[in-house]
């Protein structure tokens, strides 16, 4: 029972972010188109690991992300230095996540 209650709870997460979360609605959507492309360049089962690992990493970072500014906006939508510092260092992390993409595809398929 635990192993379905947990099966549950993680696609009410899955249902959350993308009905109400732009970003990782764009991001997966950006991941559906890339990935079939990932494991059509690929030449080997690591090059093809290496191609997806950045998109999940992406989505990752993204539900982590509206995780984090979820609980920032429960605990007070008023402004507050440290709130703000919270949720910037969140959006550096998707960032990196997202520049990740371009850089790990690039050594891959150029090296």
């Amino acid at each position: 029972m635990r192993i379905v209650r947990a099966a549950r709870y993680t696609a009410r997460g899955f249902r959350h972010a993308l009905a109400r979360d732009t970003s990782f609605r764009q991001e997966f959507v950006a991941g559906l188109i890339l990935a079939p492309a990932g494991v059509w360049l690929g030449d080997t089962g690591v090059e093809r690991a290496l191609l997806m690992l950045p998109l999940m990493l992406v989505l990752l970072v993204e539900l982590l992300n509206g995780a984090i500014e979820t609980v920032v906006d429960r605990i007070s939508t008023e402004q507050n230095e440290l709130s703000g510092r919270a949720k910037d260092l969140v959006s550096a992390a998707v960032f990196v996540a997202l520049v990740s993409v371009p850089v790990i595809w690039g050594l891959v398929l150029l090296g």
